[in-house]
């Protein structure tokens, strides 16, 4: 027979807070921040080099914010599905306790 299983609500909402607060400090840093013109680097090649990098990592830097976005927002969402039905579940639960009149049945 299963144990049944629980879910740590708090875990989840810090868990699509944190990844939201990494997200916004990603944006503020921006991949073209660490770019410098052609002629800072002294070499044509490591000018090339760095300038292609850095396109690339900004490329991956946007799918990873996109990615990330994406898991909080279900994260999120996991929490207000689990939250509506510990909801549903008490108000089923205090219903099936009371009679028509409000008393408990079973107390007697």
């Amino acid at each position: 027979m299963a144990d049944g299983f629980s879910v740590d609500l708090e875990a989840l909402r810090k868990a699509a807070t944190g990844i939201s607060t990494t997200l916004d400090a990603m944006a503020t840093k921006k991949v073209s921040d660490i770019d410098a013109p052609k002629d800072a680097f002294g070499h044509d090649e490591l000018a090339g080099a760095v300038d292609d990098f850095c396109d690339r990592w900004n490329i991956g830097v946007t799918h990873l914010a996109t990615d990330g976005s994406e898991v909080a927002d279900r994260l999120g969402h996991c929490v207000q599905s689990y939250e509506a039905a510990e909801r549903h579940i008490q108000l089923s639960a205090d219903g099936i306790l009371r009679s028509a009149t409000g008393t408990d049945p079973g107390a007697s």
